[in-house]
């Protein structure tokens, strides 16, 4: 591959990160180094992807030149494919994005969630916070790793370095947590997309979720407001003369415009001295529970204003099914228009996709994601089997390799790869664990869920990547065969390890796939967390019958649709470039000064 292209790609997947961040970080208001971390680990993680299939067309080009040379005993000159990658620079930039998302996963991502979640007021103070927090979580793999060294030193035999411990035990913990993911991924990504061409069944869940979100927003609002009250207790405590009131302007600098208005009235119409003042470590877990608040707050609130906009968009598709013209009408038209929807997306063009063609195109691409998911439950249940070839992924790369198709196997190995990212990484964007964790779009993801995810990724990809050349025979380890290895197995390392986790844990936890992608179809773990109380859409459940009553009832109610007046009155003022709305986290209607 030449230098040029190789550096299109770099430059695209660049890009590709960067949107996302932008999409669920907020590039204005989020600190630099939490969206430095962030973008960095994302962009590294998705190069992976982008560049392996061309290591792996690059050793198979070398090794069919080494097989000629060997047999035919005559010199060859061999086909270098379009996208042959020279000698020498595969191993750098492997060895480059391995260690440096090491070095982010396992010290300076966890160090940058605490130093962002702190509430202490000096760099300095942040600092001893996160180092503090982190002390703990740095103490156990510690001793995780002196314990991995004392059942190394009684084998001596094996001789293995810290370097090879210290991967073997990164991949093994990430290969745990694949197989989980990549399970759900399986098969609630087809799933999804055939019940999403339905459009009765996206109004039911949409109007489960109003159900949920409504609750939570409620909350949100009643622990705002109880923050706020601490705030302006701590504001009247506090005198501006006294040494801590840097830190009370501080903390109200971070309080919505509507609370920090009415705090200054009551501050200047306040004379009771007799109130206790509060100490410098309550004023840090003060700051620390406003940020928290202010955020689940604005979050909630975006959330259910693009909750109804996604309601009355639903409610109209179902009223334009009937309609003779063929021309689709929206309830709360936009004032705005970009140039596709005035020449391209045309009302008529508009209501073929929604009412006609949208159903069938998902359920094709549900029927594909499909068997895509099937070849690779079967991939993952016999990719050690190696007479015969059983894994189907490693029999389609290995006729493209006897035939030469180098563009055929590149193409091959991105499908697949791409897919089993895209149902892992998708569940890690869909997953949530209370308020701690939760990407959302529309800028509304805070810096402790956005680097969360980075070290997700980071984790999970090196081993993604190794279970992927194990199901189509490119490992050692799994082959059998002593073949030249990939630049990213030689740099990273095989699993041929240690024996108990290289020929058995290796080999047969993938296999859990296919008890795990059952469970899933059946919805074993949603049904769980039901009956925990943490409610999820399942067809078949009576209490999600009763939220989805609730949600139209609560849509239906006027006060509820008048109480985001201010959401319809300036839909169409805020807009960006493109027409769509721009839902900033502390930016236009978006601010809870309600």
């Amino acid at each position: 591959m030449s230098a040029a292209a190789f550096s299109v790609v770099v430059f695209v997947v660049f890009l590709l990160a960067l949107y996302l961040l932008q999409r669920y970080g907020d590039l204005r208001k989020q600190q630099r180094m939490v969206l430095l971390g962030t973008h960095l680990s994302w962009y590294l993680c998705f190069l992976i992807v982008f560049v392996l299939p061309l290591d792996v067309s690059t050793v198979k080009t070398l090794f069919n030149c080494f097989w000629s040379l060997s047999t035919l005993h005559v010199p060859k000159v061999c086909e270098e494919p379009w996208s042959y990658i020279a000698d020498g620079i595969l191993p750098v930039f492997w060895r480059v994005v391995y260690w440096t998302s090491q070095f982010l996963t396992w010290l300076l991502l966890p160090f940058m969630q605490s130093y962002s979640q702190s509430g202490a007021f000096s760099t300095v103070g942040k600092i001893k916070t996160a180092l503090i927090e982190n002390a703990i979580y740095y103490g156990t793999y510690l001793l995780i790793f002196i314990a991995l060294l004392f059942y190394v030193a009684a084998h001596p035999k094996w001789k293995l370095s810290w370097y090879t411990i210290g991967i073997t035990a990164a991949n093994t913990w990430g290969l745990f947590l694949l197989v989980l993911l990549l399970s759900y991924g399986l098969v609630e990504i087809p799933r999804s997309y055939w019940f999403s061409s339905s459009n009765d069944f996206l109004l039911a869940k949409t109007y489960f979720k109003v159900a949920k979100l409504a609750t939570e927003k409620a909350a949100a609002e009643e622990n705002l407001a109880d923050v706020m009250e601490e705030v302006a207790d701590a504001s009247v405590s506090v005198r501006f003369n006294h040494s801590l009131r840097k830190c009370v302007d501080t903390i109200l600098t971070k309080c919505p415009d509507k609370y920090r208005e009415e705090m200054g009235s009551n501050v200047e119409s306040s004379q009771n001295n007799n109130r206790i003042l509060p100490t410098k470590t309550g004023l840090v877990n003060l700051h620390k529970k406003v940020i928290s608040a202010v955020q689940t707050e604005s979050r909630t609130w975006v959330q259910w204003c693009i909750l109804l906009d996604q309601i009355f968009h639903l409610e109209d598709v179902a009223k334009n099914q009937s309609c003779p013209q063929r021309i689709f009408t929206h309830s709360f038209p936009s004032a705005h228009h970009s140039w596709i929807q005035r020449f391209i997306y045309t009302p008529t063009v508009e209501w073929y996709w929604e009412c006609v063609c949208r159903r069938v195109f998902y359920r094709l691409l549900a029927v594909i994601l499909a068997l895509l998911s099937a070849a690779v439950i079967w991939s993952e249940c016999t990719f050690f089997s190696t007479h015969p070839v059983l894994s189907l992924f490693a029999v389609f790369v290995h006729k493209a390799e006897q035939q030469h198709i180098y563009i055929s196997m590149e193409m091959l190995c991105f499908v697949i790869i791409l897919f089993m990212c895209v149902c892992v990484y998708s569940t890690v964007f869909r997953i949530r664990f209370f308020n701690y964790y939760h990407l959302v779009p529309h800028h509304q993801t805070d810096a402790y869920s956005l680097q969360f995810s980075g070290m997700l990724f980071c984790r999970l990809t090196p081993p993604l990547c190794l279970n992927f050349l194990g199901l189509i025979h490119m490992d050692s380890a799994v082959s059998h065969q002593d073949r030249i290895q990939t630049s990213y197995m030689s740099i990273m390392g095989s699993t041929r390890l240690l024996p108990v986790i290289s020929d058995g844990f290796y080999i047969y936890y993938p296999m859990l796939v296919l008890l795990l992608c059952v469970a899933t179809f059946y919805n074993l773990g949603s049904r769980c967390l039901n009956l925990l109380g943490f409610h999820q859409y399942i067809n078949d459940n009576d209490m999600t019958s009763d939220l989805v009553d609730e949600g139209k009832e609560l849509i239906r109610r006027g006060t509820l649709v008048t109480g985001c007046s201010r959401y319809f009155d300036r839909r169409n003022e805020i807009t960006d470039t493109n027409g769509q709305n721009d839902f900033s986290l502390q930016g236009g209607w978006a601010l809870p000064n309600k």
